[in-house]
């Protein structure tokens, strides 16, 4: 029986997946030291996530534009099982390391990015594409990013219970994950697998260059911010773990409202490209303000505000690019668009924790603003005169 919805294992999906990584974002790093493992050895294993995910990134594109997305995420969803059991059962490092890394343990989306997001994220964007039409796609996106939200929420709430319970837990999900996407069916006719197997047209290798260099500067940029922004608080305001936890689940909070706005602020701006731009280089500017906050009342309340306008790009950007990307070439484009980003965020916070230590402590958000100004000028040189298809259509 047809679902009157295709898009719910998809909204259950983001959701479930939201919840684990929610808990295992807290939940990991401290059972590894509760283990014995020093904070070197946690790092290195966040390090070795976030490098096979890139590799596995890539897979997934070549493989889900050719066999399916609804395979891909299936898959997926069996491998969080049997990564939540070794968990549960192993302590020794190596094997922790293999299972985190293939079962994407821990590696979420940072705040107020729309949940959990790992190398399956190329599979349920394309299909969300699909099954969305290009005049839903955005909203779609921006329903997905807002119950993901709410689903670290939760996620995260769960992190006071034992680490091994929540481990059984994430093999839990992982089942209902590979269940839930059963439902979906997917428009794989003769032509469109055909056309998914021949090599991507020259002019989406266009747009990959595109967005590869534009996501290459905004992932250098999320490198100097992302996990080492809680250090700078620290440093800067000596602020404890509990107060950036407030700021963080306040910001998750306020992040529904970005989230149940973006059409509309869509409309009102004129675009999606114009929006991107105009709210990247506004966030930009608050981003820069920061370090001169006298005190982290001021610094969280202007932290929070420009979250609160960066969040709406994201499903904005998300959509964009499916959008301007052949449907039967998605999965591989997003995947070689987004590894200039992977890539690049794994170097900033060695850098970023160097800045910190040996000069004024500022530069790493300096750095990252100036950055992603970068951005929004490339994007904006790159895309202001590539409308998605809806907003062809409106013009018409």
């Amino acid at each position: 029986m047809p679902l009157r919805n295709p898009l719910l294992p998809l909204y259950a999906g983001r959701v479930l997946r939201s919840v684990s990584q929610g808990y295992l974002a807290i939940v990991v790093p401290l059972y590894l030291l509760s283990l014995g493992y020093s904070a070197t050895a946690v790092g290195l294993l966040i390090a070795i996530g976030a490098g096979s995910g890139a590799l596995l990134t890539l897979a997934v594109g070549a493989l889900a534009d050719r066999i399916g997305r609804k395979p891909i995420l299936a898959a997926f969803g069996i491998l969080t099982a049997l990564a939540g059991v070794v968990f549960a059962l192993q302590g020794n490092f190596v094997v922790l390391a293999v299972a985190g890394a293939l079962g994407t343990i821990g590696q979420g989306g940072g705040v107020g990015s729309g949940g959990a997001f790992g190398p399956y994220f190329v599979a349920e964007q394309a299909l969300t594409a699909e099954l969305s039409g290009d005049e839903r796609r955005t909203a779609v996106f921006a329903r997905l990013s807002l119950v993901g939200t709410v689903g670290s929420i939760l996620g995260a709430g769960l992190a006071v219970f034992p680490a091994r319970p929540l481990f059984w837990l994430t093999a839990a999900i992982g089942i209902l994950l590979a269940l839930v996407v059963l439902p979906i069916k997917e428009q794989r006719t003769r032509a469109i697998r055909a056309r998914s197997k021949a090599s991507l047209a020259q002019t989406t290798w266009k747009l990959i260059r595109r967005f590869m260099l534009t996501n290459a500067t905004n992932g250098l940029a999320i490198g100097f911010l992302g996990p080492i922004l809680v250090l700078w608080f620290h440093e800067r305001y000596h602020v404890n773990a509990d107060q950036i936890a407030v700021l963080y689940t306040t910001i998750n909070l306020l992040s529904i409202l970005s989230y149940l706005g973006v059409t509309r602020i869509v409309a009102a701006i004129g675009g999606a490209v114009r929006t991107v731009v105009a709210l990247r280089v506004l966030s930009c500017v608050l981003l820069a303000a920061i370090p001169f906050a006298p005190n982290f009342v001021l610094a969280g309340a202007i932290y929070a505000l420009r979250m609160l306008l960066n969040i709406v790009t994201f499903p904005v950007r998300q959509s964009y690019a499916m959008g301007i990307i052949p449907a039967s070439e998605r999965s591989r484009a997003s995947a070689l668009s987004n590894l200039p980003a992977r890539v690049g965020s794994m170097g900033g916070p060695l850098v970023a924790g160097a800045l910190i230590e040996h000069a004024w402590i500022g530069l790493p958000l300096e750095f990252a603003s100036a950055l992603q100004l970068l951005n929004a000028g490339l994007y904006w040189l790159f895309f202001r005169n590539l409308p998605p298809p809806e907003e062809i259509e409106e013009e018409v």
